[in-house]
């Protein structure tokens, strides 16, 4: 495992880690740990969803504007 210094973090910072780690009953290090795991493998990029994928793929041409459907009120059931 290798090993990493910080120096010069503000005293505010380490007291904040110091407490997080506290309240989740670990050491300073493994909630170093758990935070930058957390962060690291958050970031992976990930696929756009479809309303993303068609709106990049429309931004090519200059994108395109759907009117605004009006909206109506809901309608009484039928009586048999």
């Amino acid at each position: 495992m290798n090993q990493i210094t910080l120096k010069n973090l503000d005293p505010q910072l380490t007291q904040n880690l110091q407490q997080r780690a506290e309240q989740n009953g670990r050491t300073l290090e493994a909630e170093i740990t758990a935070i930058l795991v957390s962060v690291l493998n958050s970031s992976a990029p990930t696929e756009p969803n479809l309303a993303t994928a068609i709106q990049q793929r429309f931004a090519e041409v200059g994108g395109v504007e759907l009117p605004e459907i009006p909206r109506e009120s809901v309608r009484k059931p039928p009586t048999f």
